[in-house]
């Protein structure tokens, strides 16, 4: 339909629900902002946990003293996110969002792939059925949503990429807990 609001604009072009159109839009704005909130809360938690990790510098594992919650980071994440927001048409940021998120799917699926090949018998509460199926399914099938986005999408994922090596490779490999990161065996 090549509009920014193909459901409004549909519901709007139905004759006798022209009233329904401001109910939608508020729908796609409540669930916009609940989307962009759940997504900077987790990312708040995931980098508590890398810095728990050794990952990250020990100020981002900092929790607040009266309501125990890694307020550094969540200021951090939602001052960065805010800059975004400010300075990055909003078709470039969903299109960091989309690449980013389908990139950590292929990832964690290449990752299951290469665990339960390498530590066969690893002890695992939860098992992926048909792991040789599923796995490369994902893998090509958010492969191929990839494929689709824009020569600058990739060129901001390779940045990314590249600035997040280079903290792990300048910080991490020297700070993290590597005895935590075994895998038992089942006996």
């Amino acid at each position: 339909m090549d509009v920014a609001n193909p459901v409004s604009f549909a519901v709007s072009r139905i004759p006798g629900l022209g009233w329904l159109t401001t109910s939608v839009n508020l729908g796609a704005l409540a669930g916009l902002a609940s989307v962009t909130f759940a997504t900077m809360y987790g990312q708040s938690r995931v980098f508590y946990a890398m810095a728990r990790d050794g990952f990250l510098p020990p100020a981002f594992s900092k929790v607040h003293p009266k309501y125990r919650t890694p307020h550094w980071c969540t200021i951090i994440i939602g001052g960065v996110a805010a800059l975004f927001a400010a300075v990055l048409p909003l078709d470039i940021l969903a299109d960091l969002v989309s690449i980013g998120t389908l990139f950590a799917f292929v990832f964690v699926c290449a990752c299951v792939l290469l665990v339960r090949r390498r530590a066969p018998r690893a002890n695992r509460p939860f098992r992926v059925p048909f792991v040789w199926v599923i796995a490369p399914a994902g893998i090509a099938v958010c492969g191929l949503m990839m494929v689709n986005l824009s020569a600058g999408t990739w060129i901001r994922l390779v940045v990314w990429t590249a600035i997040g090596l280079a903290i792990y490779f300048g910080y991490s490999v020297r700070h993290t807990a590597p005895s935590k990161w075994t895998v038992k065996n089942r006996d």
